[in-house]
């Protein structure tokens, strides 16, 4: 009887000395820059930071060479408005070397291994884009542990919620392995703060990474960078525009989909497509939203010809306000859908760009 309750009660600590919180915190942020600028989705890791708790020492870092990347720096290191949104980090990192001219997964994952092993960061955390899946999977497996992706809300430092089954439910993940503890965030979760914060805090210090140790192994070069391919548009980008307007299979054909692009325009709009849309060849598929496209959560949302596949749903949930187009009364787009209206889209859209005013 002795032994049984001895047992019971080393289970019962055990347990609790495994999802006992972090005693001390410090963030190291995967950040994207381009043009001398930090990504807005590296901005909301920051702001995802700051929810791990109050005395957080976040920590930047920043990878490629030339003056982009010093500028990029310099960017994240100031009280710029476009950071100081969010709390300034208390360190920028820059790892200034060729191999990190392209975000590709090898050198990378060595750069955050290298610096783990140098630092000890209790967290590790990257916006869930095309950038953090690459990265985060080969960097933890150098690290020996397991990533949280996708995250949608923190609620502790070692307490995550993240969605499953295409959004329609929600897990509750508590994480009890070893440090660090590393995450990826879903950015349309984690929304750049529309008030300035404090700007009496002093700007961050600038640190370069020491790469001696980082030799060229057999990882780096089994991938390589080929081109980046984009389209050069005025409209905004479609991650983090406020207004999107989607086209779905319901468009028919690549010429009617122009409709949509000359509604987008008019109210300065980005067009998104459903995956329907993209794989019968109306759209290329970096407009496709969903959950194997791209997550957004504009102030309005506007649906044409969407049927509304659970899939889709989950791309485009989190929008402030949906609006539905469908000549289908009974699609499931209208169950999520703020306004609806059972109508041929081909007779709407007209209506539309006859009615609405020009952007200003």
């Amino acid at each position: 009887m002795a032994i049984g309750t001895m047992l019971s009660a080393f289970r019962k600590n055990s347990i609790t000395s495994r999802i006992t919180p972090f005693r001390s915190l410090s963030t190291l942020v995967l950040a994207e820059h381009e043009g001398g600028s930090i990504k807005t989705s590296s901005l909301s890791a920051v702001e995802a930071a700051k929810s791990l708790g109050e005395d957080n020492s976040i920590s930047l870092l920043l990878a490629g060479s030339g003056h982009s990347l010093k500028e990029a720096a310099e960017h994240a290191a100031s009280s710029h408005p476009s950071v100081s949104q969010v709390t300034p980090v208390s360190q920028v990192l820059i790892a200034d070397s060729d191999k990190f001219t392209y975000p590709l997964a090898e050198p990378w994952a060595k750069l955050v291994h290298l610096v783990q092993q140098s630092s000890g960061y209790s967290h590790i955390i990257a916006a869930s884009g095309s950038f953090g899946k690459n990265i985060l999977p080969r960097a933890a497996a150098l690290l020996d542990i397991s990533p949280i992706t996708d995250i949608t809300k923190i609620s502790g430092s070692n307490l995550f919620i993240r969605p499953i089954y295409a959004g329609n439910a929600l897990s509750t993940v508590r994480y009890t392995g070893s440090s660090p503890c590393m995450l990826s965030i879903r950015a349309t979760s984690f929304p750049v703060a529309s008030e300035p914060a404090d700007l009496k805090s002093n700007a961050a210090s600038i640190d370069q990474v020491d790469l001696s140790t980082l030799d060229e192994d057999d990882a780096v070069g089994k991938s390589a960078y080929v081109k980046l391919s984009s389209q050069i548009s005025e409209r905004p980008d479609l991650g983090n525009a406020r207004i999107v307007v989607t086209g779905g299979r319901g468009v028919k054909s690549a010429e009617n989909f122009k409709m949509i692009d000359k509604l987008a325009e008019k109210i300065g709009a980005a067009v998104g497509a459903t995956r329907a849309a993209v794989d019968a060849g109306f759209v290329p598929n970096d407009l496709q939203v969903g959950q194997t496209g791209k997550i957004v959560a504009p102030e309005l949302y506007m649906a044409f010809g969407v049927s509304g596949a659970i899939q889709h749903i989950a791309g485009m949930r989190d929008s402030k306000v949906i609006v539905a187009v469908n000549k289908d009364a009974d699609a499931p787009i209208f169950q999520v859908a703020d306004y609806g209206l059972v109508g041929d889209l081909f007779d709407i859209i007209p209506e539309l760009l006859e009615k609405l005013p020009e952007k200003k």
